[in-house]
C-alpha cells in the first residue's frame, strides 16, 4: 500500500508548489493524476518515485518511509526492488537487445541467470514481443519500444508502478493498445499504479481520476470499470496546493 501524508514541496522564495497532500493507494488500484501543463504533476510523481525530496511530509510503501527515513544507498536499493517506471521517452538503451533491456532491473537486483531468463521470456510474451528477443531497439516501432519499456518496468514485479505520459509520443491507435496493455499488466502483477497524463482518454483507462489545480488535489470521477475500491484522498485534511508562476522543473 502506498501512503502519502502531509506532503509538501517548496522552491523558496516562491510560494509552496503544493502542501498538505494526503493520499492512499492499495495494491491492485490504478489511478490517474491530471492537470494543466506546469501545475506540478511531474514534481509530484518525482517525489513519489524518490527522485526528488519533499519539503515536508512522508511517502511510505508497505510501511517503509523510503523518502526521508532511509539512507541514499538504501533508497536506491528500495527503488530498484519495489518501483517500476514507464516514461514518455522510452529510455531504451540502443546498444542492448530487447531482452537485455528488459533484464536490466533483474540484473540490478541480483536475480540469477536462470530466473532472469525465465522472467524476461514471460514478460516479452505478455507484451507480445517474443519474436523480438534478440532485436536491436533501432528496428522497433514506437509502440514496440513502449512495450519493451512496460516489460522492463514490470519484470521485477514491483509494488508500485509510475507512468509519466507513457503514450505522449504515440499515435492514437498505438496509444490505445499501449494503455490497454499497461492496465492489463498492472492488474496481472497486482501492483498499485499512478498514471500522470494530459489525456482524458488515457485517464479513463484507470479506476479513478484525480486532478491537480491551484486549489488542491481532488478526485473528479470514477474512471474505467474495476472490481476494487477507488483510491482514497483524505477528507479530514484536504490537499491544498498553490503553484509558483515560474516554469516547474520536472
Amino acid at each position: 500500500m502506498l501512503q502519502i501524508h502531509q506532503l509538501s514541496k517548496s522552491f523558496p522564495p516562491q510560494p509552496p508548489l503544493f502542501e498538505a497532500v494526503d493520499f492512499t493507494l492499495q495494491r491492485g488500484q490504478y489511478v490517474a493524476v491530471m492537470g494543466e501543463s506546469g501545475v506540478g504533476k511531474s514534481t509530484f510523481l518525482n517525489i513519489v518515485a524518490a527522485m526528488e525530496p519533499p519539503s515536508s511530509g512522508a511517502v511510505t510503501l508497505d510501511g517503509v518511509d523510503y523518502q526521508t527515513k532511509i539512507s541514499d544507498k538504501a533508497q536506491s536499493a528500495f527503488r530498484r526492488r519495489h518501483l517500476g517506471f514507464v516514461f514518455q521517452a522510452f529510455h531504451i538503451l540502443p546498444y542492448l537487445t530487447v531482452a537485455q533491456n528488459v533484464a536490466i532491473p533483474l540484473q540490478l537486483n541480483g536475480v540469477t541467470e536462470a530466473e532472469m531468463s525465465k522472467r524476461v521470456e514471460e514478460m516479452l510474451d505478455a507484451v507480445g514481443l517474443s519474436e523480438k528477443h534478440h532485436a536491436s531497439p533501432g528496428t522497433l516501432s514506437g509502440g514496440q519500444m513502449q512495450r519493451v519499456a512496460i516489460a522492463r518496468a514490470l519484470v521485477h514485479r514491483p509494488t508500485l508502478v509510475l507512468a509519466d505520459e507513457p503514450t505522449g509520443n504515440l499515435d492514437p491507435e498505438t496509444a490505445a493498445q499501449i494503455l490497454a496493455l499497461l492496465k492489463a499488466e498492472i492488474a496481472r502483477n497486482n501492483a498499485c499504479a499512478i498514471l500522470v497524463t494530459h489525456s482524458e482518454i488515457a485517464a479513463t483507462t484507470t479506476q479513478q481520476i484525480y486532478r491537480l489545480t491551484a486549489t488542491g488535489l481532488t478526485t473528479t470521477s470514477a474512471a474505467g470499470p474495476s472490481g476494487n475500491s477507488p483510491a482514497k484522498l483524505s477528507t479530514e485534511s484536504p490537499a491544498k496546493l498553490s503553484y509558483k508562476s515560474a516554469n516547474i522543473a520536472p
